[in-house]
């Protein structure tokens, strides 16, 4: 290991398992010599956590509601005390009600459309809004995007339009926050076997498409997601801010499958 996040703290946001993109980043973080704090929704969640920060060393838990502010300035100001700056934040967080991420992109519902939004989105704000002044002496924001942002993706609907609006706010807060030595950046798997992706409608073609069809001829791995997020929050990536970065075998440069699979 090359200690590239040796003497760095983070707050993690978004573990649900073993599986998940936020665990394979908090890993690669950690094996770099980061310290880390991680934050849970409710008791479920927080029981899942609790032995996946303690296998990397962090006793530093946090139960936030993004959608409360008293809970997220809680969190911050725990922060605070324990540490007194931070260094770096992923954000892993998104939401749709799984009954619309099926069928046709036009039934979406007024209040899952705002629900989505506020969580897969604008909760990056709110979190920037205070993790930057404890970012003294500049730090990194990371969230995670998909290409169902930008192109139309089977059965992603709602959260196609939540991806597009995080990508834009990725954008105006690295813009924001570029002053203060904050970059912001977002990555962008392919399609992943975690929880959040099993709510998708046909997310096991989806996967298999893109495997096949991916010119390295197969899907992200927890461990090249985590170690583009290394390079992201280390030093070397201390001219990168506002981007996208594609960690799908490059299947993002495709106009049409390969021509066995037409």
């Amino acid at each position: 290991m090359a200690d590239l996040m040796k003497g760095k703290r983070g707050l993690v946001m978004g573990v649900a398992n073993e599986r998940s993109i936020a665990w394979g980043i908090a890993k690669a973080l950690a094996a770099e010599g980061a310290e880390l704090a991680f934050s849970y929704q409710g008791d479920a969640f927080g029981k899942r956590v609790e032995p996946l920060a303690a296998s990397v060393g962090s006793n530093l838990l946090l139960d936030v509601d993004v959608t409360d502010d008293a809970s997220l300035d809680a969190a911050f100001a725990k922060l605070e005390q324990e540490w007194g700056k931070l260094d770096f934040v992923v954000h892993a967080i998104a939401y749709s009600d799984k009954n619309e991420l099926t069928g046709r992109f036009i039934n979406t519902s007024r209040e899952n459309f705002k629900n989505s939004l506020v969580i897969s989105c604008y909760s990056l704000i709110d979190v920037a809004r205070r993790a930057a002044p404890l970012m003294s002496e500049g730090g990194t924001l990371l969230t995670l995007t998909y290409a169902g942002s930008n192109r139309v993706t089977p059965f992603y609907n709602v959260m196609g339009v939540a991806k597009a609006a995080l990508e834009s706010t990725v954008r105006y807060l690295a813009n924001d926050l570029g002053p203060d030595g904050i970059r912001v950046n977002a990555i962008s798997p392919g399609p992943m076997k975690t929880l959040a992706g099993a709510a998708i409608g046909g997310a096991r073609k989806t996967y298999r498409y893109t495997e096949t069809n991916a010119p390295l001829g197969s899907n992200a791995t927890l461990e090249a997601v985590g170690g583009t997020a290394v390079y992201l929050a280390s030093d070397n990536g201390a001219c990168t801010t506002g981007e996208i970065i594609n960690v799908d075998g490059g299947v993002h440069v495709l106009g049409m499958p390969q021509p066995d699979n037409l």
